[in-house]
């Protein structure tokens, strides 16, 4: 049959307490040197027995090891209490943060017009100030805004204006191509009639007389207009 589970409570009878603590000790001194030897580990132990004897184990020098740990517990001892003040001052800082956040919201509600009725007459005049100098301010933005806008669509206009231009002189307006044939038309029929005009008063109309030969003889020339 297996072994019981041991209630984990002080044995009543000392011979008993005596062999537990003996097979116990040997165990626990056991386990300690093959954790120094499996896991390369510093290790110190001490016991203390009912009767006031004392038994320890120590990988190395148990003295050294007690100064080593004597250290490590001072600086534990003194960071605490800088942990700690660190600790104190940012719940001041947090609490400081928590009120100022406080104020700012209820300015903001004042500012709506909101939560006024604890407002006298002198806080109502100075927030009176502060909102006119802030739709001072907005105004001033909302100017600075529309000027740039109105200057930024005047370059567009510019530009879309010289882009035109160049695409006239690239190409021939629609327009004056339907009136340019016209008016080259009217040219030509210009030039053709002051041109037959010209041919007709440079007509030579002749004239011949049959009979002999005289002095009378001659040709008759006449200018026809």
């Amino acid at each position: 049959m297996g072994r019981g589970k041991t209630q984990m409570r002080k044995i009543e009878s000392a011979t008993s307490r005596q062999v537990t603590f003996s097979k116990r000790r040997n165990g626990l001194l056991k386990k300690a040197y093959e954790l120094s030897v499996l896991c390369d580990a510093e290790l110190g132990l001490i016991v203390f027995s009912p009767r006031g004897k004392v038994y320890e184990f120590s990988s190395t020098c148990m003295q050294k090891m007690l100064e080593r740990y004597e250290k490590c517990s001072e600086v534990s001892n003194t960071t605490s209490p800088a942990k700690e003040q660190d600790l104190q001052s940012l719940k001041r800082e947090i609490a400081n943060m928590e009120e100022r956040i406080e104020i700012l919201e209820c300015t903001q509600r004042k500012m709506l017009g909101e939560d006024l009725a604890s407002c006298a007459l002198k806080d109502l005049n100075q927030l009176t100030s502060q909102v006119e100098r802030g739709l001072k301010n907005i105004r001033a933005r909302k100017s600075e805004i529309l000027v740039t806008q109105i200057e930024q669509l005047q370059r567009k206009e510019r530009s879309l204006s010289e882009e035109n231009f160049f695409l006239r002189k690239r190409f021939v307006d629609p327009h004056s191509v339907l009136t340019t044939p016209a008016s080259g038309s009217g040219s030509l029929l210009t030039t053709a009639t002051s041109g037959s005009g010209s041919f007709k008063s440079s007509e030579v109309e002749t004239q011949l007389v049959m009979g002999p030969p005289s002095s009378n003889a001659h040709f008759l020339v006449h200018s026809s207009h």
